[in-house]
């Protein structure tokens, strides 16, 4: 007799049985339902087809998928230590939280981290520290060829668009940006109101889609970018070349979160997912890059320009900086993303195997402007995974001159770092297009905590500043950060990376930078 038969003569006898309790008991019913819906299911394992383990294991196989379901959650709440958590850890969601919540951050009893483990990384104190500033420095934005610079806060929010994000997240994220006097940038998803509506300084980011300035070809719609770029919010307007998660790929927005208004705001048809070539139309060389970003400038009224990238090839960004010194001109700000930055949806292979990490990726960029002789007049933004003070110093000490934080900003809006950014389920109500889920998240409470996670956050970083002697990020230099590269051995990043002296690349480039400088075109991205 085979096991459908078994089962099916289980699920009769069962029926049978529970009819006949009937005619003596009136509580038949908490014995028949049960056993009826178990023999259904059971019968309904066998036959089907697509999963193994039930047909194998029928009834109880779904124990299985149950565990498999909830076990993001019984890993991040039962079973990780505090500090060994990803992307990020208890204990850096915790000081988010509580410095959005605007109460104390501070821990009893030492640190749980092994200072011993290779790649441990510590800031340097100095004997003398110095009084903490009162007022945090601001970093001007804007080379010779811009006419309206901008000065930019140590730290903002970074790249998210709208889509990604529910609107009252942007609207929460806007509002702390507006109520502490620093910048969100709009991510590649367009200019919406929501955006706008709360009086935020912006960063307009551009993607190879050109969302909110596209022709109904996907093209880039000149007339129609002057025409927001001109916004009095829009501070600075941003090319994404690449990003940190998926850098090579375009972005991918699903149909079920391109209701009517996103569709309005991106300029493309409703309902229909949404996906951004992995490359630009408008240019490419290099030399094509440069130029376009000089029209963009002048589009914009003589704003800001610059472009965002995840470093990949160093020949190829040395071909960049030789295109700007042939065109003379540049861009006047380049935002560097991490490979271990975050993203909505991305293939697994890309988020943990392609892109440069920001560490290098900042070293690389860094280094090139000033060995071009071109980093007194171009400002770098670093974005990855960078959500307390400690990250922003070191982001610092590396050569940035400020910092983008988004996965950070979304703990201060209630993200619990769920993971479900990509299912429009979001249990907070942060990236998802469901007006249910996103009506929890309260626009005002968050809004509060966005501006107060910030000005803490860059509050630590000052005061950690202070500790080492330093009062404006300028005065920090590489032997100020240390690694430790073995159990017995610490080194300063002065002597573990290559440091280049303004303007060697064009003098006399060093053996470890010369082929690559050499190789170097201006009119062709060669690997």
């Amino acid at each position: 007799m085979t096991r459908i038969a078994i089962v099916v003569l289980t699920l009769v006898a069962g029926v049978l049985a529970s009819l006949a309790a009937a005619w003596t008991s009136a509580w038949w019913l908490l014995v028949a339902v049960p056993a009826m819906l178990l023999g259904l299911t059971g019968a309904w394992d066998l036959l089907q087809r697509r999963h193994s383990v039930l047909r194998n294991y029928p009834v109880l196989g779904h124990a299985r998928f149950l565990m498999e379901r909830i076990r993001p959650e019984l890993q991040q709440y039962f079973i990780e230590r505090n500090y060994d958590g990803r992307p990020f850890d208890r204990d850096v969601r915790n000081i988010v939280y509580e410095r959005a919540k605007g109460t104390d951050a501070e821990e009893p009893f030492g640190t749980e981290r092994d200072v011993y483990q290779p790649g441990y990384e510590s800031l340097v104190p100095s004997m003398a520290p110095c009084p903490v500033p009162t007022n945090p420095p601001r970093v001007r934005i804007g080379g010779p060829e811009c006419g309206r610079p901008y000065d930019m806060a140590l730290l903002n929010v970074s790249a998210m668009s709208f889509g990604s994000l529910s609107a009252n997240a942007v609207l929460a994220l806007n509002g702390g940006a507006a109520a502490g006097g620093f910048a969100q940038d709009t991510g590649e998803g367009g200019l919406s109101e929501y955006h706008l509506r709360p009086g935020g300084d912006l960063v307009w980011e551009i993607g190879t889609g050109y969302f909110g300035c596209r022709t109904a070809e996907g093209d880039f719609d000149a007339a129609e970018f002057a025409d927001k770029a001109a916004h009095d919010h829009v501070k600075c307007v941003s090319l994404k070349l690449s990003q940190g998660a998926k850098p090579g790929i375009g972005g991918v927005l699903p149909g079920t979160k391109v209701n009517a208004e996103i569709a309005r705001v991106r300029d493309v048809p409703e309902g229909q997912t949404v996906v951004s070539p992995p490359y630009h139309r408008v240019f490419s060389t290099p030399r094509e890059l440069v130029r376009f970003i000089a029209r963009i400038r002048e589009l914009s009224g003589g704003k800001p320009a610059g472009f965002k990238l995840c470093v990949g090839s160093r020949r190829q960004f040395l071909a960049v900086c030789k295109a700007m010194l042939e065109e003379g001109t540049a861009p006047d700000f380049i935002v560097v993303d991490g490979a271990e930055g975050g993203t909505g949806a991305a293939p697994l292979e890309f988020a943990d195997h392609v892109g440069t990490p920001l560490t290098e990726g900042l070293l690389t960029v860094h280094n090139a402007l000033v060995g071009a002789g071109l980093r007194d007049r171009i400002k770098i933004g670093a974005s990855g995974k960078i959500a307390t003070g400690t990250d922003l110093v070191k982001r610092l000490v590396q050569g940035a001159d400020y910092a983008n934080a988004a996965r950070a900003m979304m703990f201060a809006v209630g993200c619990i770092q769920a993971q479900r950014c990509h299912t429009n389920t979001c249990p907070t109500g942060v990236t998802t297009q469901d007006p249910r889920r996103a009506r929890a998240l309260d626009v005002p409470d968050k809004t509060a905590r966005v501006q107060r996670f910030q000005e803490a956050t860059v509050a630590s970083a000052l005061q950690i500043m202070a500790s080492m002697g330093v009062t404006d990020p300028a005065q920090l230099r590489p032997h100020m950060l240390r690694r430790r590269v073995d159990p017995c051995t610490e080194r300063s990043y002065e002597d573990l990376y290559e440091w280049l002296a303004p303007g060697q690349l064009l003098a006399e480039p060093p053996a470890s930078w010369a082929a690559d400088w050499q190789a170097a075109d201006p009119d062709r991205f060669t690997v």
